[in-house]
């Protein structure tokens, strides 16, 4: 068995962002950078968590964060982290923000174009401990980007690419379920898919991991029991915690690695003419993905069916289609605005993700191709 290592600091709790002085403190973080997206910005978060620790009171903002983040982003903010002299990053907002957190907490202390710290350019062995602090705090139930090893970021010439090291791992991730009250459905249900989609995915992962697939299936299971009571109901606090425990448990397990359905999100979310956002995609995605593996995956069907509450013979992916259109969400590619045109080059990228080599049954273009026209 391999060295199993969980993984670092959660704070998790009601209020837990009323310590962040003290968190600063302890990470040595004296000047951050908070890195944001202008929606959480504007809908007074960032104001709302300042107020708790007078180190970010004075603090730069970065709040031009994409919906997919971008190289040159990550650029872009490391001027004010360079120019104010900074130490640390807090990172406030879905997984956009934290994924340009991690890129520039990597930047700003190793030399070289980040293209040379990719996951599939060998890059992985050039990321060191001198990556700077990184404090997460999410603001939406999805990505586990906050307790998660890697950084997704599209690069100037189109490519998505992962950077993936445990030396990007936030040194704290405060999840604060209060911070998601009122959230608006479409973005809840979007979300929420994506967690489910991470316990989904990596619980089916080949790689031998005991313990991940155990959180993965306690992740599926509160997904599965809450998401529709928080869409729903945006002011209902249990849900809204129980949301935001499986979106962290869906990060937990990422050791064990994803699969196809992030190899295709991850290509598709690369493409410059569209806004895609990741956790529809993921959602729009997944059905097809788990009739393609099913044949591959041995007994974890029944184990997913299980922690999903479902009936010992039900079609999980039926299952994942119906829930889709209980949230709301889009049925096919082609609602999301994907053109057919780009499926050639989807499938070429998905084929060289890093998410690629832990799908449990083996792909190669003509297969990514499939699934993609099952889900146009």
């Amino acid at each position: 068995m391999g060295l199993i290592n969980y993984l670092t600091t959660v704070r998790f709790d009601f209020g837990a962002v009323a310590d962040l002085a003290g968190d600063l403190a302890s990470l040595k973080i004296a000047r951050p950078l908070i890195v944001t997206d202008a929606g959480v910005l504007a809908a007074g978060l960032v104001e709302r968590i300042c107020l708790a620790a007078p180190q970010l009171r004075s603090a730069p903002v970065f709040d031009a964060v994409p919906t997919n983040p971008t190289e040159e982003a990550v650029e872009a903010a490391l001027e004010p982290y360079r120019s104010g002299g900074c130490d640390g990053l807090v990172a406030i907002g879905g997984g956009s923000p934290i994924d340009l957190a991690k890129a520039v907490a990597l930047l700003a202390t190793h030399d070289g174009l980040l293209e040379g710290y990719a996951a599939i350019l060998r890059g992985i062995p050039k990321i060191t401990a001198r990556v700077a602090p990184v404090i997460a705090i999410p603001t939406t139930s999805g990505t586990g980007s906050e307790v998660g090893r890697a950084a997704l970021i599209t690069l100037n010439d189109g490519r998505k690419l992962g950077f993936i090291s445990p030396h990007l791992i936030p040194k704290l991730a405060v999840c604060d379920p209060e911070l998601t009250l009122g959230l608006p459905p479409g973005l809840t249900a979007a979300t929420g898919m994506d967690a489910l989609t991470h316990c989904v995915e990596t619980f089916l992962s080949p790689r031998d991991n005991p313990p991940a697939e155990a959180i993965a299936l306690d992740g599926l299971s509160r997904a599965v029991r809450y998401i529709e009571r928080a869409v729903k109901n945006g002011a209902d606090v249990e849900a809204r915690r129980e949301m935001m425990m499986a979106a962290l448990e869906g990060g937990l397990t990422f050791q064990k690695g994803l699969g196809a359905v992030h190899s295709l999100s991850h290509a598709l979310g690369g493409l410059k003419d569209l806004r895609l956002h990741h956790g529809t995609l993921n959602a729009v995605l997944l059905p097809a993905v788990l009739r393609y593996n099913e044949e591959a995956a041995g007994t974890k069907y029944d184990a997913l069916r299980r922690a999903a509450g479902l009936d010992a013979k039900a079609d999980i992916a039926r299952f994942v289609e119906d829930l889709n259109g209980r949230l709301g969400l889009p049925k096919t590619l082609r609602e999301m605005g994907v053109p057919s045109r780009v499926f050639g080059a989807t499938a070429a990228a998905a084929v060289a993700d890093h998410s690629t080599a832990t799908n449990p049954r083996a792909l190669a273009e003509a297969e990514f191709k499939q699934i993609l026209e099952e889900a146009f």
